[in-house]
């Protein structure tokens, strides 16, 4: 793929897939042709390409992309999360977005401060990592590559323990040294204390307060000089500005007293102030530190899953190796007691395993030859080998960490405006410190009487202003209740894709469920086998014609037909000109008869009459069996009738859906009598009966346009049309990548109580980042105009900055706690 510039010009090749004929590739043309600032748009059928000239500055890539996706084919895009170094606070990522979205062939660009990571959605054939992390080291952020990841993960949490610790020793040295200089300046309380407005006196107290300014806060001056260099303001220069104010009109008064004198000013320093505030400010951040690390704990938690070494048989022996040096087709040993190093198939042995880290269950499941097994789960009793399948990326895990990875970097649409707010936020407040301070200190006394002079109070207005201000608890209040909901559910075996699905749960009102393999197992048996009287065949006869027609389907209906015949021990007859109708049944030649074998609508079309065993089929019908009938050239011969057994938790989890406010909808392609009889074992009021596989995702727009926000649960792989067309996709029990894919939740477990916990927890996530961001606005909301001293006038209420520094620092921390609650959340299942 090339790009081509002139000037303002650009000519991109676009890869497009979806084109099945030529007309496809001219209606690309037209409508991409049409677009303001597109010069020309030429589609190559054959090389799926589509060639477009357009200006950059009337429009960008994303937009042409959008236009062609919007007419229904695909534009091949990646996504992909990358750690960010440097961020600091909510203004950063705001910053950190606005760079990368602005970047030549982003479509999207999403950042998250509590993960520290952003997301990136681009056409590779347009940009690449280097243009990525060039582009933010012109701001002054650093973006690490997969390797420089891969590298930096490994000792990650050693890195952030170190961290913690030089955060924590310099919080409790500058603690005490501003504790110290606190008393030193308490006369009143301590008369044995020298005099406090001696020069000496002050020359002790600058040198307590100076390795406090400029080595514990010295990170505080690195931020603010990196945000200068690169034009911008974030909460470093807040801290550094207000404490430098303190610090340095106190060390003013320190060497110049008499200077201080002349000016009208008592000579009065504010070490205390400055020391405190930095003390409070390292306080704030080591506590955001210790819940932040909890908060990303569940994706610690998977990471540490995967063993570093498996046991495999290679010629003839037994060899212990890396798991990066386990190739597909390779036979692992696995004993009991040992966890699972990769997804296999079990070749030979059984074993009970327990998958609650992947499904959630604590029940330990009986695994045998041919069963699947995943990576990391623990074989409790049993030995076996399996053949390896899924490696690295490609398992079961490595796909879950990834989904949660992007869950965890996602944002609720609900935080745009605090997005908003906090890219302006730091300019804002210095111009508000700003006002403050020359309002107090030129009519401050006029009109009101102060506590000190008019310049001091003013100045102690000003740091304050800057200190309480807190841009931070903006930033998160999303991403850590973001981060533990979806780090709570991957726990439960619950994957949420993000903060849009969690703000899409809030709105719904249905919930419709496929029948079959979500309500029931999907694994029908065969309960009757009835032979039409004129037919003149045996009961075995039917059976025989059936199963050697339905050898060629893996319908479970077809499967349920064989494990009769097989267990009758019939011998099956080859078929020729076999041929499947979906939704219908299957047809072809056995024996030298046309035979067909499916549903009422099927016999109709074919012409087939069946009168005479109407009544036979409504009473299975309404007995919940679903009725299969043969028919021999045109006239019928008999039927099967087989039955799906109900799964033990539906009717529960149906009643708790209903008692949540929700309306439950089955549907099914079943019978409408047969559908009945378990709508009404599972006390299902509304049933979408008779429906083709491609009509499910028609019944779900449809009631989308009456209004509906509508889930839809289903398997994920036969209902991927319907689980996409749905405000929420729920795919149940399954952990392919069509069904990560197509849905908006994916459940890893068979329990359907997960269904309701899956939306119980996106709402009470969802009501966590409600509560923070009203926290968060309110807090500052309230919090500035108290430091600007607005209500000191009327109410004497005035807010000191070391106070302001407590206010600040307790913010964050208040905001990340209550995202931490989450992690008590109650299941379904465990109720």
């Amino acid at each position: 793929m090339s790009v081509t510039k002139t000037f303002k010009s650009q000519s991109i090749n676009f890869p497009v897939q979806g084109m099945s004929c030529a007309s496809c590739a001219s209606r690309i043309e037209k409508k991409v042709g049409e677009l303001e600032g597109v010069h020309k748009a030429s589609v190559n059928f054959g090389a799926e390409v589509a060639v477009v000239d357009f200006d950059a500055e009337k429009i960008s890539p994303a937009e042409v992309s959008r236009t062609i996706e919007k007419l229904g084919f695909q534009v091949p895009k990646s996504r992909k999360a990358f750690q960010v170094e440097g961020m600091t606070c909510a203004s950063c990522v705001s910053r950190v977005e606005a760079k990368l979205s602005g970047l030549e062939g982003v479509t999207s660009a999403r950042v998250n401060l509590a993960t520290e990571k952003a997301v990136v959605e681009y056409l590779p054939s347009v940009t690449e990592f280097a243009n990525f992390q060039s582009a933010l080291q012109d701001i002054g952020y650093n973006l690490l590559s997969d390797e420089e990841e891969d590298s930096k993960s490994a000792d990650e949490d050693e890195r952030q323990e170190r961290e913690s610790r030089r955060v924590k020793n310099k919080f409790i040295i500058s603690a005490v040294l501003g504790a110290v200089i606190m008393l030193s300046g308490m006369q009143e309380t301590l008369p044995a204390l020298p005099n406090a407005n001696s020069p000496f006196f002050h020359f002790w107290l600058f040198l307590l307060a100076t390795p406090v300014q400029f080595w514990a806060g010295w990170q505080f001056y690195r931020g603010t000089w990196a945000g200068l260099k690169h034009g911008y303001a974030d909460m470093n220069t807040l801290i550094a500005v207000g404490t430098s104010a303190a610090y340095f009109f106190s060390a003013f008064v320190t060497f110049f007293p008499s200077s201080v004198e002349f000016l009208g000013q008592k000579v009065v320093v504010y070490y205390d102030t400055s020391a405190m505030i930095i003390a409070l400010v390292l306080l704030g951040r080591w506590l955001e530190a210790r819940a932040k690390s909890r908060a990303s704990s569940a994706i610690k938690k998977l990471m540490g899953l995967q063993p570093k070494t498996a046991r495999v048989e290679r010629h003839g022996e037994e060899i212990e190796v890396l798991i990066s040096q386990v190739v597909p087709g390779d036979t692992v040993i696995v004993r009991s007691g040992e966890k699972i190093p990769v997804d296999g198939e079990i070749i030979e042995g059984t074993a009970v395993l327990d998958e609650s880290m992947i499904s959630g269950e604590s029940v330990p499941v009986e695994k045998t030859t041919g069963d699947a097994v995943f990576g990391a789960s623990i074989n409790k009793t049993g030995y076996f080998k399996c053949r390896a399948t899924h490696l690295g990326k490609d398992s079961v895990l490595s796909r879950i960490i990834k989904l949660v990875e992007e869950a965890q970097g996602s944002k609720a649409p609900v935080q745009r405006l605090a997005d908003k707010v906090a890219g302006i936020f730091v300019p804002i407040v210095i111009g508000l410190a700003l006002l403050a301070f020359f309002i107090w200190w030129g009519w401050g006394g006029s009109m009101v009487a102060l506590p000190t002079a008019p310049f001091i109070f003013a100045l102690m207005i000003f740091i304050s202003v800057l200190i309480i201000a807190c841009p931070c608890a903006l930033g998160l209040a999303t991403p850590t209740a973001i981060m533990v909901g979806t780090g709570k559910g991957a726990e439960m075996g619950i994957l949420i894709k993000g903060g849009e699905t969690l703000e899409q749960a809030q709105k719904l009102d249905t919930v419709i469920f496929d029948k079959t393999g979500t309500l029931t197992w999907g694994k029908p048996e065969v309960t009757d086998v009835f032979v039409e009287t004129e037919a003149n065949i045996s009961p075995e006869r039917l059976l025989i014609l059936s199963a050697s027609l339905e050898k060629g389907s893996e319908h479970p209906l077809a499967q349920a037909v064989l494990q009769e015949a097989g267990r009758r021990g019939l011998k099956l007859i080859s078929v020729t000109g076999f041929k499947t109708r979906p939704g219908f049944g299957v047809q072809g030649e056995v024996d030298g008869l046309e035979i067909s074998l499916g549903n009422l609508k099927m016999m109709a079309e074919d012409g087939v009459d069946i009168s005479t065993m109407r009544d036979r089929i409504e009473e299975m019908a309404r007995q919940g069996k679903t009725p299969m009938i043969l028919a021999i050239g045109k006239k019928p011969a008999g039927l099967i009738a087989s039955a799906d057994t109900v799964k033990p938790q539906a009717r529960q989890v149906v009643g708790k859906l209903k008692n949540m406010g929700l309306e439950v909808v089955m549907i099914t392609g079943d019978h409408a009598q047969t559908a009945q009889a378990i709508a009404r074992e599972l006390n299902i009021d509304r049933v979408l009966s008779e429906v083709l596989p491609a009509g499910k995702a028609e019944e779900v727009k449809k009631m989308k346009q009456k209004g509906r926000f509508v889930a839809m649960v289903g398997d994920g792989i036969n209902d991927a049309p319907a689980l996409a067309e749905a405000n929420i996709g729920i795919a149940i029990g399954s952990g392919t990548d069509i069904a990560m894919e197509a849905s908006d939740i994916t459940l890893m477990t068979e329990d359907l109580n997960a269904v309701a916990d899956a939306i119980l927890l996106s709402k009470k996530t969802m009501s966590k980042i409600r509560q923070n961001l009203f926290w968060a606005f309110f807090y500052n909301v309230l919090g500035i105009p108290l430091a600007a001293g607005v209500f000191f006038p009327i109410y004497g209420i005035l807010l000191e900055p070391i106070y302001a520094a407590g206010a600040m620092s307790l913010s964050s921390v208040s905001v990340v706690s209550n995202a931490l609650l989450l992690k008590h959340f109650q299941t379904v299942r465990d109720q």
